[in-house]
Parts: C-alpha cells; structure tokens; sequence
C-alpha cells in the first residue's frame, strides 16, 4: 500500500532524497566514531595465547586452547624436520621464534599433505588449516 502525502501531486509516492536518507546515518556514525574512546592498549596476550619472544608454541586446539608445547632456537634444529610427539597434533601457533616456520600435516615433513610456512616475526595463527603434526624452523 503506498502512502501519500496531501502535498505530493496524485500519482506520485514521496520519496527522501538520497542525501537527505543518508545523512542521519552518517551523522550518527561521525558522532559515535568520535565519542567512543580509542583502546588504551592492545588486547592482552592471553587473548591470543601466551608465547615468549624467542619461541615457537603451539596449541592443541584451535584458538590457542588446550595444551601448548613451546619449543626454542636454542633447544631446537635449525631446517630440521621436528615431528610432535605420538599421538598430538595441534590447532593453532605462535611464532615468535624470530625465523621463518613450516608447519606440516604430515609427521615426517612430506610436502605430498598440507604446509604452510609463516614469518617470524610475531605471526599469531588462531586456526590451522589442518592439524599440525611436524614444523620446521629455517635460517632467516
């Protein structure tokens, strides 16, 4: 049904203009862009999980849930193939480790399944694409 205003000329349905319909919504976003505080600081690191400078942890369930393994340049091989103990896998990763990491859905390293190699320089991965199950940390 359509409504009519006593002024409009018969036949013709009162419509707003574009601006006039979108400047109360752009008014409205201005005004609360400018009154809501900004963050006084980053989202805490337990929010993405706790991993130290230097380190390479990873979780066993995605969003850094579960049990985490830490692993660190001074204990670990460098382009090594580093599988994770029997029967673990894990969801999500932090790397910190300052070099370059591949993670593999392969035990052994295989690129015939799943891998991706991330940057070492604080890369925070929530969700793996697979279950990890081996991971590599290669000379910068």
């Amino acid at each position: 049904m359509r409504s009519y205003h006593p002024n409009d000329i018969p036949g013709e349905v009162m419509r707003p203009s574009a601006a006039a319909a979108t400047a109360v919504p752009v008014a409205a976003l201005l005004l609360a862009l400018t009154a809501a505080p900004a963050p006084a600081s980053p989202l805490p690191p337990l929010w993405r999980g706790e991993c130290a400078t230097g380190a390479l942890c990873l979780w066993e369930r995605e969003g850094f849930r579960g049990a985490r393994q830490t692993h660190e340049l001074y204990t670990t091989e460098i382009d090594s193939c580093v599988p994770l103990p029997p029967g673990t896998t894990a969801g999500s990763l932090a790397n910190r480790a300052g070099r370059p990491v591949t993670t593999y859905q392969s035990g052994e390293c295989e690129e015939t399944g799943e891998f991706e190699t991330y940057p070492g320089s604080g890369t925070w991965v929530p969700r793996s694409p697979y279950l990890i199950r081996a991971f590599k940390l290669w000379e910068s």
